[in-house]
Formats: C-alpha cells, sequence, structure tokens
C-alpha cells in the first residue's frame, strides 16, 4: 500500500526538488538541524550513522531550521560550507524549512501528526529533534534533541 507521505517533496540544499517516494523502501532518519546550537556536534553522529548503515538502507535527511534562538541564520551555501567543513556531512540536506507553525513544511507537519512529542502534535521542541520512518513510512517514532545519534543504533538495527 503507497504511504501518500512518500508524495511530499523536499528541495535539497543545491536546489533540487526530491520527492520523498525516492526513499521508498529505505529507512529514513529525518533531523531538523542547525548550525550554531548547543546539539550541533550531533552532525558528527549524524554521518557516523549514515556512513555505518547506508549501505544496509538507512538514509539520514537533514532539515536546517531557523526557528529555534536564530540557530541557523545563513543561507543554503552557508550552510552547506558549515556543514562539509566542520563535519564532513555527505548525507541529503536540504533548504532551510519551517518545522512548527501554519507554515510549517508537509513533510514535517506529517511527522508531528504521525508521531506526537512532548508538546504533542502542534510542536517540536528544539532543533536536532529526530524522526525514525520505516515500513514505506507507516511506522514514525520520534526521539527529543537530547537523544544522540548513537543511542538510536539499537532502533536502527531492528529496522534494518
Amino acid at each position: 500500500m503507497h504511504d501518500p507521505m512518500l508524495d511530499i517533496t523536499c528541495m535539497t540544499l543545491d536546489g533540487r526538488q526530491v520527492s520523498l517516494g525516492e526513499y521508498d523502501a529505505k529507512v529514513l532518519l529525518v533531523v531538523n538541524t542547525a548550525s550554531k546550537c548547543g546539539f550541533t556536534p550531533q552532525y558528527k553522529g549524524l554521518e557516523a550513522l549514515w556512513q555505518r548503515y547506508r549501505d544496509q538502507g538507512l538514509v539520514v535527511l537533514g532539515f536546517p531550521c531557523d526557528q529555534f534562538g536564530h540557530q541557523e541564520p545563513g543561507d543554503e551555501a552557508q550552510i552547506a560550507a558549515f556543514c562539509d567543513r566542520n563535519f564532513g556531512v555527505s548525507f541529503p540536506l536540504f533548504a532551510k524549512v519551517k518545522v512548527n507553525g501554519n507554515d510549517a513544511h508537509p513533510l514535517f507537519a506529517e511527522l508531528k501528526k504521525r508521531a506526537p512529542g512532548f508538546l504533542g502534535s502542534k510542536a517540536i521542541k528544539w532543533n536536532f529533534t529526530k524522526f525514525l520512518v520505516t515500513d514505506q513510512g507507516r511506522s514514525v517514532e520520534r526521539f527529543s534533541s537530547r537523544t544522540s545519534p548513537d543511542a538510536l543504533v539499537a532502533h536502527l538495527e531492528a529496522h534494518l
């Protein structure tokens, strides 16, 4: 059965439109990111997960967001350069999005609906909230900013 979440399109940092359907049959780790956050060092752990598990079907998807303390002030080129220079990020990064409010990106609106968090389905609390999407979008688990990428290994391995 086709999941409509896979029809959602997202713009990459380099301006290409990508349908989530391109990641059908993959395990997705969707993260709202920021370059000037206390959790920014998690980029290193996210990259390590990507390197370790991508051949087994994991795709890490980073979505820069500036809604929390103006911690992602740069444009797409600055974000790409920062992630490459400081953390060697090679997993897919997307254009800056909003994750909360009426103009939240459709992907985050859907993820919040499927995996309500501490603040309920209406809000993401902070940068580096993680959503683990499995079973072609039918299952979504939510992890807080405080959950380190290393702490996700057992969850990932259960689905890969």
